[in-house]
């Protein structure tokens, strides 16, 4: 059944706010404000973007207790679920022009003038890519990005208890970090999971879970995490993609492992004392624009959620990422209407064969652009 829908998009411009420390200079010195540092980042105020635990995510993930969801899910369609419903799109295309001159062929011998088609802008939001067909393929990818705001070790171990109930046959360790997590005198630098299995309804999937507790040396966290762990779990369908296609993806999880036993490995978080700018070079050297708000990004991997005063300018950043990391400025792109959102995804490969991506996200509850770019596997 064919899909569309209208939305109307509501952004709160919210601005990253500089305060600084005055040295003095007169006989009088007015005392610092703060002895921290010089200048300290304040924050922007982010709550309305957020989404608490328990808001589902895939495959019957969800967001585990102990963190919150930044921005909306980003989903998109695979390259080989586009690559595979390709033949079948570029089929309606043909057919709909092949009706559309017979239609004016039969006005001119009718003596009807035929207006010329007039070029029209593209706007967001547009079509979904694939609304010709009758059924429009469902995004194979989806990303929650969080911060982790309770014991991040609890977080963490619940999260991949999750992950475990939902690939059976992973065999995922959940009581030792260091499996997973890298660290500098016991310190946790980096984790990363990246298992391949298959659900309780035989698909065949791939989930990655990233964490970033900041920059260890500096003891600086990226911008708008709130000094806070940054969590990014990917979940990736990899099977035949039309037969993905064939029913929805489960949506609950049985037999979740329980986390309360002791954590072996004895590693510890560190502190952050602070948040990086919002100014700073994030995903690549990108550099958020002045009137985006910057609701969380992360180093390790690099990405970036924004939102701007004004929609079409979240679609414009997005293009200008791609654009701006693709050899020859070239990229693709694929739009998803879905429910109350649509989102449009563009991709390309950067020099080395790294993927730059970027999702504008156009919903009821605002415009977001999320920024990725994946490094070459090795």
């Amino acid at each position: 059944m064919r899909r569309s829908a209208a939305f109307a998009a509501a952004a709160c411009a919210l601005f990253v706010l500089l305060s600084a420390c005055d040295s003095g200079g007169g006989p009088t010195p007015t005392p610092p404000t703060t002895t921290a540092s010089a200048t300290a980042t304040k924050p922007p105020d982010v709550s309305e973007h957020e989404s608490g635990p328990e808001s589902p995510i895939t495959y019957g993930l969800q967001v585990p207790r102990g963190a919150t969801q930044l921005g909306p899910l980003v989903r998109y369609r695979s390259p080989a679920l586009i690559a595979a419903y390709k033949p079948e799109l570029d089929a309606a295309v043909a057919n709909k022009e092949a009706e559309a001159r017979v239609k004016a062929e039969e006005k001119l011998r009718q003596g009807e003038t035929v207006p010329t088609p007039t070029v029209t802008v593209d706007t967001p939001p547009s079509n979904d890519t694939f609304k010709l067909l009758d059924d429009s393929p469902r995004p194979d990818s989806t990303i929650s990005l969080m911060r982790v705001d309770g014991k991040p070790t609890v977080v963490v171990r619940r999260m991949l208890a999750q992950i475990n109930a939902a690939l059976p046959n992973s065999n995922i360790v959940l009581n030792d970090l260091s499996t997973y997590c890298t660290s500098i005198e016991r310190r946790i630098t980096s984790c990363r999971l990246d298992v391949r299995g298959l659900t309780k309804d035989d698909r065949d999937v791939r989930v990655v879970l990233a964490v970033d507790p900041g920059n260890y040396t500096t003891r600086t966290s990226a911008p708008s995490a709130l000094t806070r762990p940054v969590m990014t779990l990917t979940v990736e369908y990899i099977g035949e993609p039309r037969k993905g296609q064939l029913t929805k993806e489960s949506n609950s999880l049985d037999n979740v492992p329980d986390t309360g036993s002791p954590e072996l490995s004895g590693l510890i978080w560190p502190k952050m004392d602070e948040d990086a700018p919002a100014t700073s070079r994030l995903v690549n050297g990108w550099t958020a624009p002045a009137d985006a708000t910057i609701i969380l990004s992360g180093f390790r991997p690099k990405f970036a959620i924004v939102t701007t005063p004004r929609a079409a300018e979240g679609d414009i950043i997005a293009q200008e990422f791609v654009r701006t990391n693709s050899p020859k400025g070239a990229f693709t792109k694929d739009i998803v209407e879905d429910l109350n959102e649509v989102s449009t995804t563009y991709t390309t490969t950067a020099t080395g064969g790294a993927v730059a991506r970027a999702t504008y996200v156009l919903s009821a509850r605002g415009n977001y652009t999320a920024l990725f770019y994946t490094p070459a596997p090795n």
